[in-house]
């Protein structure tokens, strides 16, 4: 396929990462707003609920709240960031991290997603070339870093990007673009019943829940993409990063066995290393 926009090399990869940490200043914004809006959602819901028999009853008035609107603003004091202090990655160092009408702190967070978001952008560019399973690369990996962020924060995969990407994947791969349509069609129905099995199990044994439907779907969607057979390696890579990590965390924060750790974050990790990865980690 010829190189998207007369671009190739070296400028398609800086073209790619550019055009990464602009998504990532994006992905920012969906992983701050969508659990809130979820949240905003639930409580209608509930209201609702509450006055069904009052045919007349109007939800209170709200500020309207979407990815969109209102802009991007100081949790402190208000103050709306400008377009120069919203520049990927270049306004959080310049402003050395703080607000500039308050001095509020800025999360790292933010520069950290852009930054990932960028790198893994050219490195799909790096990996497929100016093809169409570059762009196919991209929308996945920034599903995973929205997911990813928003499970570390709320411990919830939402799925409105969950479902999308399962859906996605299967569509991808009616041309067989990382999977044959077949084996991707019983990953997906593989990944959801591993994890759910799994779920009720430990459920059954224990009287707790030890992850949540999200976590189903996310391996489901990974399934989608890369076919049963790698379903076996995301599992187990997914599964030794998260006891890495969850030892190293009740070491060094002295967290009990009973706290909760989100694992979709590993899930992620371990798609994203099924995208680079290839047929080298795949059964």
């Amino acid at each position: 396929m010829a190189p998207f926009f007369g671009l190739e090399g070296w400028p398609l990869l800086a073209a790619c990462f550019v055009f990464g940490a602009l998504v990532g200043s994006f992905l920012n914004v969906v992983i701050f707003r969508l659990p809130v809006m979820m949240q905003r959602s639930w409580d209608d819901e509930v209201l609702l609920h509450q006055h069904a028999d009052n045919p007349d009853y109007e939800l209170p008035k709200r500020e309207r709240f979407n990815l969109m609107v209102p802009r991007s603003r100081c949790g402190q004091c208000g103050h709306v960031i400008t377009a120069v202090e919203n520049i990927p990655i270049l306004s959080w160092l310049v402003l050395r991290g703080k607000c500039s009408a308050c001095g509020t702190r800025i999360s790292a967070r933010y520069p950290i997603v852009e930054l990932a978001t960028a790198l893994l952008f050219a490195a799909c560019a790096w990996q497929f070339g100016a093809t169409w399973f570059a762009v196919f690369a991209m929308i996945f990996v920034a599903a995973l870093v929205a997911l990813t962020g928003i499970d570390l924060d709320t411990q919830l995969l939402p799925d409105q990007i969950t479902l999308p990407l399962l859906w996605i994947g299967l569509l991808v791969n009616l041309s067989g673009a990382f999977a044959r349509l077949p084996d991707a069609i019983i990953g997906a129905a593989a990944g959801y019943l591993i994890l759910w099995s799994v779920y009720w199990l430990f459920k059954l044994l224990t009287g707790r829940e030890g992850m949540g439907y999200g976590d189903f779907k996310l391996l489901a969607a990974i399934g989608a993409w890369f076919g049963w057979q790698a379903l076996p390696i995301a599992l187990l890579l997914s599964s030794v990063v998260g006891a890495v990590v969850g030892i190293t965390l009740m070491i060094v924060q002295k967290k009990g066995r009973q706290t909760a750790i989100a694992f979709g974050p590993y899930l992620a990790i371990a798609g994203i290393a099924l995208l680079f990865g290839g047929s080298v980690l795949r059964l």
